[in-house]
């Protein structure tokens, strides 16, 4: 009897117990370690193979905070090797060197180093010995450091990084160690890295059922026994479920571990209302944390359809997405948070819900803004398989990489809601043989044995079957096809029973604030591969929609395509913003690209105001060119609305008519002689006024007019604001055709990274301190430098114009 009640005693203990660490597990502090690794690392340009011994000298290295890309800081030169596909900028080799000391108390630890991208062919040593080489510039990884360390005294860790091989890109890549990089100390016993994969079987507005599989690491020589805690909590940090098992693990192995969970009443993740969770995973040994590990997590469900298109959370939702390259204007590829979320938030107001990544795996910032931003995610792999692009891209490393890559981006990946389907690959070369067949199969079955519950698709540039042998393979759950709009309408026949994306269109020419007429015209610069045409001399293509590349269309003819085709589950227009290289259709001094819908300076061209007219339920008026042209001049004007019957336009007073679209038209437009003054539209609805635009005349330049995005940046080291810089008349118009060169100083807590104006053809260093207007706009770019003090930006120029601008750090 006593041992009976000691039994029931010792249960409810164990019990009482469990209950604690659930309790304890939403609240304990953070028992990983995970430390930000950026600072004080030198860096010199070239091989150093020596930099690896310990009594090297780094005298004459620089030293710089990561992530740094050296190819962005040189100058453009038409003989790099780099060409224009890669905006003419240099490559090479260069190496990193950092020392640092770890507390003995580390001794006992597990401790490892995790890189998001270094560019490319790294390895990686520390004091002395190579921990490994990664070939693959977009690819995460990690190492362990524990066996070569040294406690109390001094480590060294150097970086070769070696991008010299050239070309080996279509775009822009960066050299360097571009993202972040983190050292991170666990116990033995501990979530494996990427250890988390979390499934949604069932979810809907009532009930979520979470599935969540967890890897653990035992790296001692002992099994061990201890007590497994999951914690969902919502975005308040409130506890909505938890879970928690005694669990057992054999010595110096790994074992995968599994909690159901269920939420009541979850609040679902979609484009409007990204609301999201996290799972905190805590490891117990002996009623002590040993280990705690944060998942994302988003509640939703989602179908592609063969008739209907997509639907998000069982609501029909179109696709409105961009393709975006990885680097971030002005920065190179340097990754920060603060230049992707300005990205993403510009293309937010133009009413795109989706980005395509294009065409490799996205930074980790990326993943984490799509989430809380609300953007559908097609992720993607890689733009060649074994068929070479350019003569030293990936296909050299196929073979050796391909399979462990693929693993590496998917388990990193899987658990962003954000993430709806995965793309192996863009315009594949080997579509267009049998091995393309075999490629796909194994590919897709990768994908599926990591992630069970995203489409696999590939973006595609063959619409005839008997010719593309990657559809052939049966293996895509989805099509992606890249432009050919005209075939559409015959897809449904054609891929019977099949889900389409038009995963690649458009391709459109323009730059930012450059008008030619008449503009009722469309053109295709040039009209086919290598062909010649009547191009502008300056370089420039005109920002009315009616420019394209010989393989697209324009903007407006691409989605008045797509709007009708109810099967069709969205499109991913080429691209979002402006990217460095790939500057068809001009050569040098062309160096960025001219098919974004922003520049490469942050600044909308005009079409955005289209998307934003179709995308969006909020009232768009947008009126263009500018009014400073010769009298007389036949100016054709533009207008995109929405939520308005018609539109009235008026020169100096004087009505010259309304104006209504007809038929499925996207604009309305004039022909008008100049007269300076005021030119003016009114759209109506119904009779009553909704929105009002004028554009005036501008006078004399006379004034800079400097608008920061932020008024407080953090005194972080990383915190970003762009102030755009106009140039203006005394009334404050916009000088359009401005071009000054305006000298920039910088005081204080921040330090000027970055100078650009959008004009594709500028060869002015994005490092510079002085820089030209184009079209009366530049960006300048201004980052914390860890003072606490406010930042003054001054802008002159040498006629007299000055100004300042005071943000406040904190």
């Amino acid at each position: 009897m006593v041992k009976k009640y000691q039994n029931v005693l010792q249960k409810i203990t164990i019990v009482l117990a469990l209950s604690l660490l659930v309790a304890c597990a939403s609240k304990s502090k953070n028992v990983r370690i995970v430390e930000d690794f950026n600072q004080n690392w030198n860096f010199k340009l070239g091989d150093h193979p020596t930099a690896i011994e310990s009594n090297f000298n780094t005298a004459d290295w620089r030293n710089l905070q990561l992530p740094h890309d050296w190819s962005i800081e040189g100058a453009f030169n038409k003989d790099n090797p780099t060409k224009q596909a890669q905006a003419f900028l240099p490559a090479g080799k260069g190496w990193y060197r950092k020392t640092f000391t770890l507390p003995e108390d580390w001794k006992n630890k597990n401790v490892s180093i995790e890189f998001d991208g270094v560019f490319k062919n790294s390895e990686v040593f520390i004091n002395g010995h190579s921990l490994g080489m990664r070939p693959n510039g977009y690819i995460s990884f990690t190492y362990e450091l524990l066996q070569y360390l040294n406690f109390g005294k001094e480590n060294i860790i150097a970086v070769k990084v070696d991008n010299d091989a050239q070309p080996n890109s279509r775009w822009y890549t960066g050299s360097g160690i571009y993202r972040n990089v983190r050292l991170v100390a666990s116990e033995k016993l501990h979530v494996a890295k990427w250890g988390t994969y979390v499934t949604t079987p069932e979810v809907s507005a009532e009930k979520a059922s979470v599935h969540l599989e967890v890897t653990i690491e035992n790296k001692t020589n002992s099994e061990k026994e201890f007590q497994l805690v999951t914690s969902i909590l919502d975005a308040n940090n409130k506890e909505v479920a938890n879970a928690k098992t005694t669990e057992k693990i054999g010595a110096n192995t790994n074992a995968k571990k599994v909690h159901d969970l269920n939420v009541n009443q979850p609040k679902l993740w979609d484009t409007e209302n990204p609301n999201l969770y996290k799972i905190v995973t805590t490891i117990y040994e002996n009623s002590k944390a040993v280990d705690n590990y944060e998942t994302p997590l988003g509640f939703r469900f989602f179908n592609f359809d063969a008739e209907k298109g997509f639907s998000l959370n069982g609501k029909p939702t179109k696709i409105l997405g961009v393709c975006l390259h990885h680097d971030n204007g002005a920065l190179g590829a340097v990754e920060n948070i603060h230049a992707v979320k300005r990205k993403l938030k510009i293309l937010k107001e133009m009413g795109a819900n989706a980005i395509r990544m294009s065409h490799n795996p996205p930074s980790l910032e990326m993943m984490q803004l799509c989430d809380e931003m609300g953007f559908i995610v097609q992720d993607e792999f890689t733009d060649v398989w074994k068929k070479k692009k350019v003569t030293n891209d990936y296909h050299k490393d196929w073979d050796a990489w391909h399979k462990l890559d693929l693993e590496d981006f998917i388990k990193r990946d899987r658990n962003h809601p954000s993430v709806i389907m995965w793309s192996i690959g863009n315009e594949i070369r080997e579509q267009f043989d049998s091995t393309g067949i075999a490629i796909t199969r194994e590919l897709a079955q990768i994908v599926k044995s990591l992630d069970t519950t995203r489409p696999v698709t590939s973006a595609l540039t063959e619409n005839v079957i008997e010719k593309n042998f990657i559809y052939q393979s049966g293996a895509l759950d989805l099509l992606g096809f890249n432009y050919k709009h005209e075939d559409y309408k015959d897809f449904p026949v054609r891929f019977k029973g099949q889900k389409i994306l038009a995963s690649e269109s458009v391709s459109a020419l323009e730059t930012r604030g450059h008008y030619d007429f008449p503009s009722d015209g469309i053109k295709a610069w040039p009209p086919k591969y290598g062909a010649p045409f009547d191009g502008n001399t300056d370089w420039t293509v005109s920002a009315f929609d009616q420019v394209q590349s010989y393989w697209g269309t324009t903007h407006e003819t691409n989605w008045k395509t797509i709007k009708k085709q109810d099967f069709m589950a969205g499109t991913f227009i080429w691209t979002g913003f402006d990217y460095l290289g790939e500057p068809d259709p001009y050569p040098y001094p062309a160096r960025s690209s001219y098919f974004g819908i922003v520049d490469l300076a942050g600044f909308p061209k005009d079409v955005y105001y289209m998307y934003q007219s179709e995308w969006t339920n909020q009232p768009v008026l947008h009126l263009f060119p500018h009014w400073n042209w010769q009298k007389d001049q036949e100016v054709d004007v533009w207008v995109y609305y929405n939520n308005a019957d018609e539109v009235e336009l008026f020169l100096n007073g004087k009505s010259l008519g309304k104006k209504a679209k007809q038929n499925d038209d996207l604009h309305i437009s004039w022909r008008v002689k100049f007269e300076p003054g005021t030119i003016k539209a009114i759209s109506r609805k119904d009779g009553k006024v909704v929105l009002e635009k004028e554009i005036h005349t501008a006078g004399e330049a006379s004034k800079i007019d400097l608008k920061a995005d932020k008024s407080i940046i953090k005194n972080d080291t990383y915190d970003l604001v762009y102030v755009t810089v106009s140039i203006t008349d005394k009334d404050g118009n916009l000088m359009p055709n401005a071009n000054d060169l305006i000298n920039f100083e910088v005081t204080g807590g921040g330090k000027l990274v970055g100078l650009d104006n959008g004009y594709q053809a500028n060869l002015d260093s994005f490092k510079a301190s002085s820089y030209k207007v184009f079209n009366g706009k530049c960006i300048a770019i201004i980052q914390s430098n860890g003072k606490k003090e406010n930042i003054k930006l001054k802008a002159s120029t040498v006629n007299g114009m000055s100004t300042t601008v005071i943000i406040k750090v904190e």
